[in-house]
């Protein structure tokens, strides 16, 4: 018998315990080990589920957002039932209905600089399921002061990554991406979207990795970053390192705390909200682009989503190029009158401005936001995506 693990337990997870690698001290660790998932969407979903089922003690589900219908298509943690909750309760109750025995701490705050190294210190190893690369870094950064495991992953379109990091002597994501990139350069799910089942393969090597280095065995993903697409059902592997000159992990590291990054990729001006707008000069709202269209015949609204993007749902009147067409077709908006840009969420056409300020247009704007916020401030009318 075992002290640890009571007899419903036992035989619960007796297809664990006959496994020579795991045995019953295997699932004695599983039981008493303490995991934080930050983020319970595509990757959150896959990750907290098998790691609860396998019988993991203590799940810290990290994350500030609500169930809405269009997570559904991959955050599998979540049912119809379940929209308009907070995420962290939904895939609590989920979690429960799998595994009784399971502890679940909710974190329904998000990761801030203020609290995410106390986080990590309460856990023994993390699992990075965010979709932004200002969480990414400060829980990195946070995963290397607290001397933490991170189990990292990423997705888009139809192709992911997964690796180990700050594990065994290994890198961190600073050795990998010393800074964030400039704002807009890189798109998130929501601009680009993702495949629904992606997430599923990419969240349980996840999931299987935080298991091995539960129990200790197996060779994790430390130092290799593997590489999956789906399109070509391939996976491949590239070799990382540990930069003796990283920042963060280094031999002589400059980081001594984390810092908050804002509005990098990931986070566009979707963030911008009327009780906190965050709005560079080139930014207009909603409202002041309705005003304009509405006093201005010579106003040029461009939208620079793709063409399957304006069958779903398109603000009348508006020209149409796509952004990779922008730096050839731009002759095609004419200078002397003013111009706002528009895509999605407000990234893409971030990028699309500055193309066009680069090509002597001075009078440019772009809607923070995109269609998405126009729909809800202006035409509720419109089909969300």
């Amino acid at each position: 018998m075992s002290d640890i693990l009571s007899a419903a337990e036992l035989a619960r997870f007796d297809r664990h315990i006959i496994l020579p690698q795991v045995g019953l001290e295997g699932q004695e660790r599983l039981k008493q080990a303490k995991v934080l998932c930050i983020g319970t969407g595509g990757l959150g979903s896959p990750i907290s589920l098998y790691l609860a089922a396998a019988g993991v003690g203590t799940l810290g589900l990290v994350d500030f957002d609500v169930v809405d219908d269009s997570n559904l298509q991959r955050q599998i943690v979540h049912s119809s039932a379940d929209i308009g909750r907070p995420k962290v309760e939904s895939a609590r109750d989920r979690l429960m209905g799998i595994n009784q025995h399971l502890l679940v701490r909710l974190h329904g705050e998000g990761v801030k600089r203020d609290n995410v190294r106390a986080m990590v210190a309460d856990y023994d190893l993390v699992l990075d399921g965010t979709d932004n690369f200002p969480t990414r870094y400060l829980v990195n950064d946070a995963c290397v002061l607290e001397n933490k495991p991170l189990i990292y992953a990423s997705i888009f379109q139809f192709e992911g990554q997964a690796t180990v990091f700050h594990y065994e002597g290994g890198p961190c994501y600073r050795c990998l991406y010393p800074e964030p990139p400039p704002p807009g350069l890189v798109p998130s799910c929501a601009e680009g979207g993702v495949l629904g089942v992606l997430p599923g393969v990419i969240g349980v090597i996840q999931a299987t990795e935080a298991v091995k280095i539960i129990l200790g065995k197996g060779t994790t993903l430390s130092g290799r970053l593997l590489l999956y697409d789906a399109m070509a059902m391939r996976f491949r592997e590239v070799k990382l390192r540990r930069d003796p000159a990283c920042p963060a992990c280094g031999d002589h590291p400059t980081i001594g705390d984390v810092v908050e990054y804002e509005q990098f990729c990931g986070l566009p001006p979707t963030e911008i909200t009327k009780e906190n707008e965050k709005m560079s000069d080139d930014d207009i709202t909603p409202s002041q682009l309705k005003a304009m269209m509405d006093s201005d015949p010579e106003l040029f609204v461009l939208d620079v989503r793709e063409p399957h993007e304006i069958t779903i749902c398109a603000i009348e009147g508006t020209h149409k190029i796509p952004l990779g067409q922008v730096a050839e077709r731009y002759a095609e908006v004419p200078k002397e009158r003013p111009v706002v840009v528009h895509c999605k969420l407000g990234g893409r056409s971030a990028q699309a401005v500055a193309l066009l300020q680069s090509k002597g247009y001075s009078n440019v704007k772009n809607l923070a936001g995109g269609i998405l916020r126009w729909r809800d401030e202006i035409d509720d009318s419109l089909q969300k995506y």
